[in-house]
């Protein structure tokens, strides 16, 4: 008995380290935007500030590549992957939504990720899924609608909002990468070389794409404007590389291992609701009334999608959420 006692407790807090680590990591991810936002706006291409944010981690974690190379050989898929989708993919889809729409709207709309797989799982691979899952699809989808203000004719800018879906289909390989490997014991690969790699493999990508030889490297040498206020931009760099990027992604990815994709996707919510407030207190940007209604029924249709999932595997082929629809594409061989 004081065994199982001692596995129990060891359990328990196994798990609330990984809930505490999923929220620094909403934290950390939800400041991002209203850093980066004020160095768009003071003359930075959003490319290049995303070829900032991912170079300068990598930097910060390329000891960690070395300690951690033999994943090169053994992992090479895994990290190609992570570092397209997870890094450069997420982030330079919501950097350049959120040059064109507010803060808040860009990662409302990045969290139909839940719909997105159910969709895959429902009307690609054609299996079903519970109706708590679809209700909590349509529950996202309507609230977006609310977000967005279809009734207005979409207020806001339509590529805008198409780059936010970007990040939408991005994130769900963060997730689904993020837990590669989690059920592997000791032959797991190791999250922080994987996140290391992927900063690495990112920093490449986006070295072709954002042409960091053509920026303006002058701007980080100024004041950004935040909502009135001016802040150097270089402390506002500091503040991307380090918390909303190696902070966020260590903590967001060792989370995932110690919980599930479900689980820490709907921590990961609370991301939304902390760069909306940050945004209004910050950068001035206010949601009208239905906009901020249509969020919440957002962020709870992703609650009860990503929530749904049965706590063990179901030996019939029902994906639930999010989360055990990301666990049998990845058995599938859909991401690595």
């Amino acid at each position: 008995m004081p065994v199982h006692t001692s596995q129990g407790s060891q359990g328990n807090h196994g798990r609330g380290v990984g809930l505490g680590l999923a929220l620094v990591s909403a934290v950390a991810f939800g400041g991002s935007g209203v850093a980066a936002k004020p160095l768009i706006e003071a003359g930075l291409d959003p490319l290049h500030v995303v070829w900032l944010r991912v170079a300068g981690a990598a930097l910060v974690m390329l000891p960690l590549a070395v300690r951690h190379r033999a994943l090169v050989k053994r992992r090479p898929a895994l990290l190609a992957g992570f570092g397209l989708l997870g890094v450069a993919g997420v982030q330079a889809f919501y950097f350049a939504a959120i040059s064109r729409i507010p803060v808040g709207v860009a990662l409302l709309v990045e969290y139909l990720a839940p719909a997105l797989v159910l969709g895959w799982v429902r009307f690609v691979q054609r299996r079903p899924v519970t109706r708590a899952a679809a209700l909590g699809v349509v529950l996202a989808a309507g609230g977006l609608a609310c977000v967005v203000e279809v009734w207005s004719g979409l207020s806001f800018d339509v590529v805008g909002l198409l780059l936010a879906l970007g990040a939408a289909c991005c994130q769900v390989g963060y997730f689904v990468l993020s837990d590669q490997g989690s059920e592997a014991g000791d032959e797991a690969p190791d999250p922080l070389g994987v996140i290391a790699y992927g900063l690495l493999v990112g920093t490449l990508v986006l070295t072709a794409v954002a042409r960091p030889w053509t920026m303006d490297w002058s701007v980080l040498g100024g004041n950004a404007d935040m909502d009135g206020t001016s802040v150097p931009a270089s402390l506002l760099l500091g503040w991307i590389v380090l918390i909303a990027t190696v902070v966020a992604y260590v903590t967001g990815v060792v989370s995932v291992r110690r919980l599930s994709p479900q689980v820490a996707g709907v921590v990961a919510c609370l991301e939304a609701v902390i760069a909306t407030v940050l945004a209004w207190v910050l950068l001035g940007e206010h949601l009208s009334a239905p906009q901020i209604v249509g969020g919440s029924v957002v962020l709870l249709g992703a609650f009860i999608a990503q929530s749904s999932a049965p706590a063990k595997p179901s030996q019939e082929p029902v994906a639930s959420g999010p989360g055990d629809a990301e666990r049998q594409l990845a058995a599938h061989g859909t991401a690595v």
